[in-house]
């Protein structure tokens, strides 16, 4: 399989195409006015807890305030009952908050640098990474971040109560004579978790005297199953309400872009990549990426990654990314040492905002599209990267030259006269991605209709009769289907929950063969993407995460018209609006000789022609003339009664 990368930047957007053997299969659009925010890293305000969501909205700079769950938290340890107070002092460095906003470039002198000792000042981590730093500026003042003492004593007061409940109930049943002494002192019944409510009553005929005494017998020496009924409350640390406060100030990072009405999701777990890893400094997990099949290598990565860790002494976890594959470990260590050096700097500008009294500052800015293309999406494939830009051109080829050696040679500039996606048809494939229909080559086709709650994506024959029989007819087509629903998914950025209405098949192994087709198909997506069976109905529910907007929602928006229905009433629906309206004006005002209706031309069309009869029975039953005027800014819903 062969892959270019295509960049195209102008003035106002930044575009990158991949395609896949000359076809295009993914597009990512950044515009210069409205920059992605996944990656970002904000020291931002917390402007309110909700106790019932356990979730918290913050303040970082944007349109809509952030989303955080106390699940995208970092866990914090269980805390004791006196906690250590720290002897000095903390001072916040009077400096102007500044934005990281590249990857360091001269990774030379940082090596030798660190290797040799682990801390340095803030200006010579920032000089000699090479990052550029920009002043940022925030809205209102906010105090700084606070700490929450935490006392574990209410779980000990509840755990006392519920044990003082258990012995009630003991001597209760004990009283009853349904357990003796011995049984309750076995812990059959569990203390602290049983409930006088939970006690099952055991219910036997009577009939004869033998019967009654072997009930009693029984109930003596097995006494009734007992409903235990567990109480599961989460530690006080834990809740979002302790870890929280409006007004404290935190540092979180982007992981999802605003979708429609919903402000951007955030998380306290801090990641940051690079071209081989990705640091997380506030875990303890080393991780390989799943797209690194080999246990041998997977071994390998684990171990080196480990003695890299310890050689460095690096507190925190890293993953490895998949093009770390087969990297020597000379180049996992540049990356480690690149990161503790990112990290550290993202630490200074977080000391040096503290005390600027601003509601949200921008602490550290991911890298542009044609970088982040270079960093992510290059692999060995690759055959060759297409700049049109003759500025970006070289800013892509130094960038690769320092993190990326392999491709700095397949980076090719552009100098056609013509549109670089216009001579590789992605401007056009870009116009069928927001239509609804997908046409096979087969002659069946994709219906694809993308609502707020879901994805749905509809398969039909269409006019392909090409099989044997019906079910190989529905088969073939099933199976070319699930390579344009890949494609598609990629293309459109397609994101939560899809479902996939296949044609029904009668045979398992034709329905086998179209799910495995499809997972292959999605094995080579980016994003993670989970597959349920096939229905009996021939439906398929997946999952795909998103992380930003998808293709339609970046280039339309609802139509004014319709407002996002797709669909307008009538003419003719209008204009039995317009006879109801006037029948309702002519009842409530009784001082009106004269009824003008302003509507769009279709609809004024429609009540002088077919609508005639019926206007002229309306203006005899009112006794009042009906007049008419053409309005053409009116769309054809619209229409206004004026009372003369």
């Amino acid at each position: 399989m062969s892959e270019e990368l295509l960049i195209n930047v102008s003035p106002m957007e930044s575009r990158v195409a991949v395609l896949d053997n000359g076809v295009v299969s993914e597009v990512y659009i950044e515009r210069h006015n409205k920059l992605g925010l996944v990656g970002n890293i904000y020291l931002g305000t917390v402007v309110r807890v909700l106790p019932g969501m356990q979730a918290a909205f913050v303040e970082i700079g944007q349109s809509r305030t952030a989303f955080l769950h106390v699940n995208d938290m970092r866990r914090l340890p269980r805390p004791t009952a006196v906690e250590e107070k720290s002897s000095e002092p903390r001072h916040h460095t009077k400096q102007e908050p500044r934005v990281l906003t590249s990857m360091p470039v001269d990774r030379s002198a940082h090596l030798a640098e660190n290797k040799g000792q682990g801390t340095d000042t803030v200006d010579s981590m920032v000089h000699d990474s090479g990052a550029s730093i920009m002043p940022h500026s925030a809205d209102s003042a906010m105090s700084g971040m606070a700490k929450v003492d935490v006392e574990p004593t209410g779980l000990r007061e509840k755990q006392s109560a519920l044990a003082d409940e258990s012995a009630n109930l003991q001597n209760d049943l004990i009283d009853s004579g349904l357990v003796d002494n011995g049984l309750v002192g076995s812990g059959l019944i569990d203390n602290g978790l049983s409930d006088s409510s939970g006690v099952e009553k055991s219910s036997f005929e009577a009939d004869s005297p033998d019967k009654v005494g072997n009930a009693i017998t029984q109930a003596d020496t097995k006494p009734a199953p007992i409903k235990e009924r567990q109480i599961i409350e989460p530690p006080r640390h834990e809740l979002i309400q302790y870890r929280l406060h409006e007004g404290q100030k935190i540092l979180v990072q982007v992981t999802k872009d605003q979708l429609g009405t919903k402000g951007a999701r955030l998380t306290t777990n801090i990641s940051l990549p690079s071209r081989y890893l990705v640091y997380l400094p506030s875990s303890e997990h080393i991780g390989i990426s799943q797209r690194i099949d080999n246990e041998e290598e997977r071994l390998r990565l684990k171990t080196e990654l480990a003695q890299l860790m310890q050689t460095v002494n690096l507190t925190g976890g890293l993953i490895a990314r998949t093009a770390a594959e087969r990297v020597p470990v000379a180049k996992l260590e540049e990356d480690i040492y690149y990161l503790v050096q990112l990290w550290r700097t993202i630490q200074a500008r977080k000391e040096a905002s503290a005390g600027s009294g601003q509601s949200a500052v921008l602490i550290y800015q991911e890298l542009s599209l044609p970088l982040r293309s270079i960093r992510d999406l290059v692999h060995p494939d690759t055959e060759k990267v297409i700049v049109d830009h003759e500025g970006m051109y070289n800013e892509v080829r130094q960038f690769a030259k320092e993190f990326v050696p392999f491709i700095y040679s397949r980076i090719l500039p552009y100098m056609g006269e013509q549109p670089l996606f216009d001579v590789h048809r992605v401007e056009e494939d870009l116009r069928d991605a927001l239509k609804r229909r997908v046409d096979l080559k087969s002659g069946g086709y994709l219906i694809i209709d993308q609502t707020e709650a879901m994805t749905t994506i509809d398969v039909n024959t269409g006019s392909f009769v090409g099989g044997r029989s019906l079910e190989d007819t529905v088969y073939k087509t099933n199976l070319e289907a699930t390579h344009a629903i890949a494609r598609q998914l990629r293309l459109r950025n397609l994101g939560g929950i899809i479902i996939l209405d296949f044609i029904d098949m009668l045979e398992q192994e034709h329905k086998d063969d179209v799910l495995q087709s499809l997972q292959q198909q999605l094995s080579q997506d980016y994003a993670k993407t989970k597959i349920t069976q096939v229905s009996e109905l021939g439906l398929v529910e997946m999952t795909r995460k998103r992380t930003r907007e998808s293709l339609e929602q970046q280039l339309c928006e609802p139509c004014k018209t319709c407002e996002g229905k797709g669909f307008i009433k009538t003419a003719e629906t209008v204009c039995f609006e317009i006879f109801r309206e006037i029948m309702r004006c002519a009842r409530t005002y009784n001082s009106p000789k004269k009824f003008t209706v302003v509507a769009h031309a279709s609809v004024i069309d429609l009540l002088l022609s077919s609508e005639a009869d019926t206007v002229a029975d309306l203006e005899y039953l009112l006794g009042r003339v009906i007049t008419f005027e053409v309005e053409n800014l009116y769309t054809q819903e619209q229409y206004d009664i004026v009372l003369d």
